[in-house]
């Protein structure tokens, strides 16, 4: 499991809202960091992706963590995240082209998802309930070595 992921925006509050909405959830400010938003999916489990503003970075603290604004880095990032939605693929991507996001469905071989891009920048997988049930059959150690020939 998955519990949280974060990634960093140049609008966080907009982009937190835009995700919780994708997922069917609540958008709420991240206090530990300035500026920060965290999204809830709707299973309200604990499942969120937190926002920093770009440039944000966590850094070891003295007891715990601590963040730190640094100067942003231009360009996209290998970071993404696969999440599930209970809209339809649709749905989806009307939200996405809404934003003014690269919003594109696609195939990835053992899983189809709609490619999210945040602010053009951030890649977010998303997939929809028959998505999901793709990727749960798919994506497993046999479901690996199998597509692979390993």
């Amino acid at each position: 499991m998955i519990a949280h992921v974060s990634i960093e925006a140049e609008q966080p509050e907009s982009v937190a809202r835009t995700l919780a909405r994708l997922m069917g959830g609540e958008a709420l400010p991240f206090p530990p960091c300035d500026g920060a938003w965290i999204a809830f999916a709707a299973a309200d489990d604990g499942t969120a992706v937190e926002v920093y503003p770009q440039g944000a970075r966590v850094m070891r603290g003295p007891e715990t963590i601590a963040f730190e604004q640094t100067e942003a880095a231009a360009g996209p990032s290998a970071t993404h995240v696969a999440i599930g939605s209970p809209l339809s693929a649709e749905e989806i991507i009307e939200i996405g082209q809404a934003e003014g996001w690269t919003t594109r469905s696609t195939d990835r071989g053992p899983f189809g998802c709609i490619e999210l891009w945040i602010e053009d920048r951030v890649l977010i997988e998303l997939l929809d309930p028959a998505m999901q049930e793709d990727y749960r059959r798919n994506m497993t150690v046999a479901g690996w070595r199998a597509m692979f020939g390993m």
